[in-house]
């Protein structure tokens, strides 16, 4: 348990030495007593214990750097540091879920203080064994999301990145995801907001109330407007819960991240602090190992299974960015958000050309289903390349063949737009939730040309077709 402010620190704490400089959140302290903490324990000012540090590097014997987690102007030189004698804990099991928490595991929600009965160090104690690790995913999770389940589904056991730039629909497809699966399936969520506005955490909260969903979901956040340590350390808070469900409660975890690219943000602004060399793009050297840990924790055992689906913000649209290509190769699915589908109006603005998934194969997704996805990337294909026709000399010049495939392929992009039930208020339109199978299904349908006399608008925003009244008119 963090401790609070006590006249007795002085007494029961062991000394560490005194503050000498402050650089940002990392703070130099000079070694003047024998104890020498271990790197990661938590430390505070003498007599304030709400001003808290983190021992993170010596420079030699008698020079100590910390990472700040308080505000800046609440430390000055010449206070005394004295330790913990242990590194950062938070409270852990059922007392979490319904609720929103800090770094620290205090809340945040206004609500009363969490029974501190369990609680665990915020850090992995320790590395799992091959016996205790699960085989390769192969079971589907579905969304109800009819353009993810399609062109990229979701493992259970596994993770998916949702990547794109600002204002692609990240956060609110992410949100759309965990309403559906939490609310259909069993288990727990947790949910880690890293670097994210506050104002979406409101939301997100309120959402998870109105439908039913919260008494199941713990959430984590550690806001844009808090320091880089305290970014930084948010996501291994978030995976200490997740690794105290799957380990110890036996339960099936949703771990949600939002976002991951805000951690990555977090290391390479205390890294320049530091004055560490930086690598390509001026990010931390250590980017690689910073997120290969926080992932590394998010593994599925034979008793549980850790799903797990995390948004990463792609910085002026450019994907080559180093923290967006370091963290791709730890993902199973990777839905790519395009920005010309979010001008044209197409929600979810999944790109289906370059979003993919390991489920997508005929052993796991079925051999329908993966036979219809090749044929339908195959007509989309075709389709941009006539769209180039289309937009010099329009499509009536287009040979009848054309004229079909480019018809089928508008049908199937105009079929993937949904309506969010997260976003009803917003949009006015119903949400809803849509069979992988009717999915599928009412795919074949379009490619087989079932649906040719029907205007490619009458497919904008329906669930399926059965439900939309669109008739079957055989070519």
């Amino acid at each position: 348990m963090i401790p609070e402010t006590t006249s007795a620190l002085r007494d029961s704490k062991p000394l560490v030495g005194t503050i000498r400089g402050v650089l940002g959140q990392i703070v130099r302290v000079d070694c003047s007593s024998d104890y020498k903490p271990a790197l990661r324990e938590l430390l505070v000012v003498e007599g304030d214990g709400l001003v808290r540090m983190e021992a993170y590097a010596y420079e030699d014997p008698y020079t100590l750097f910390c990472l700040l987690l308080s505000e800046v102007d609440s430390v000055a030189r010449g206070m005394r540091v004295v330790s913990t004698g242990k590194r950062i804990t938070v409270p852990v099991g059922t007392s979490v879920l319904g609720r929103v928490i800090d770094l620290y595991g205090d809340p945040i929600d206004g609500g009363a203080p969490l029974a501190r009965t369990v609680e665990r160090p915020i850090y992995q104690a320790e590395q799992p064994t091959m016996g205790r690790l699960v085989m390769r995913p192969t079971e589907i999770l579905e969304t109800g999301i009819k353009t993810i389940d399609f062109f990229a589904p979701l493992l259970r056991g596994g993770k998916m990145a949702l990547v794109g730039g600002a204002g692609v629909g990240k956060t609110t497809l992410q949100e759309e995801i965990l309403r559906n699966v939490v609310y259909n399936g069993t288990g727990v969520s947790v949910f880690a907001g890293i670097g994210e506005r506050i104002r979406e955490g409101h939301a997100l909260w309120r959402s998870l109330k109105e439908h039913g969903v919260l008494d199941r979901t713990a959430l984590v956040f550690g806001h844009i407007n808090k320091n880089a340590a305290v970014r930084a350390l948010t996501a291994a808070t978030a995976a200490t819960l997740v690794e105290y469900f799957r380990d110890h409660e036996k339960q099936d975890v949703l771990f949600f991240a939002d976002n991951v690219f805000r951690f990555l943000q977090a290391g390479s602004e205390l890294s320049t602090l530091l004055g560490e060399l930086p690598s390509e793009f001026g990010y931390q050297p250590t980017l690689q190992s910073e997120i290969a840990a926080f992932e590394n924790r998010l593994y599925s055992t034979k008793e549980a299974a850790v799903t797990s689906v995390q948004t990463v913000y792609v910085p002026a649209d450019e994907f080559g960015n180093p923290a967006v290509s370091t963290t791709m190769p730890h993902m199973d699915a990777v839905v790519i958000l395009s920005r010309e589908l979010t001008y044209e109006g197409r929600y979810p603005a999944v790109d289906p050309f370059r979003s993919m998934s390991l489920a997508l194969n005929p052993h796991t997704a079925g051999k329908e289903h993966y036979k219809t996805a090749i044929e339908a990337v195959e007509i989309l294909n075709q389709y941009k390349q006539l769209s180039r026709i289309v937009s010099i000399v329009g499509e009536e010049e287009l040979s009848g063949e054309n004229q079909k495939r480019y018809g089928r392929a508008k049908k199937i992009l105009n079929y993937m737009t949904q309506s969010f039930i997260v976003t009803e208020v917003e949009t006015g339109r119903k949400g809803v939730t849509v069979p992988r199978a009717q999915v599928v299904k009412d795919v074949q349908a379009i490619i087989a040309g079932h649906y040719d006399s029907v205007p490619a608008e009458a497919f904008l925003y329906i669930a399926d077709i059965a439900a939309a009244g669109i008739e079957v008119s055989h070519p």
